[in-house]
């Protein structure tokens, strides 16, 4: 149970985050639907980790950060739909760190 409280509070520091960062400003960019759907889906696996226990809530969690860490580094190294980050801010650093966490537990 341990492990799957970690593994629904990285979901969710890394849903907030990106609440936070659709907030100030993703909102207007070609991604900012998809920090959206990220924010939802963060909240709902969650919530399924905590209180399902099955195997597809831990598979949909590892899904989750492998994905959100995946599109983060396509966008901070090629490009994603036009849109070039950087490794660079708190915020940033806060959500991958969560995604590795995710993807761990």
């Amino acid at each position: 149970m341990t492990l799957r409280l970690v593994g629904a509070a990285a979901l969710l520091v890394s849903a907030g985050v990106h609440l936070y960062l659709w907030f100030d400003g993703v909102r207007n960019q070609s991604v900012g639907p998809m920090f959206l759907v990220n924010v939802v889906s963060g909240v709902i696996i969650a919530a399924l980790l905590v209180a399902w226990r099955h195997w597809l809530a831990a598979f949909l969690t590892v899904g989750f950060g492998v994905a959100t860490l995946g599109a983060f580094t396509i966008a901070s190294t090629v490009g994603l739909l036009g849109v070039h980050t950087e490794w660079r801010g708190g915020s940033v650093w806060a959500a991958a760190i969560a995604e590795v966490v995710c993807i761990v537990t």
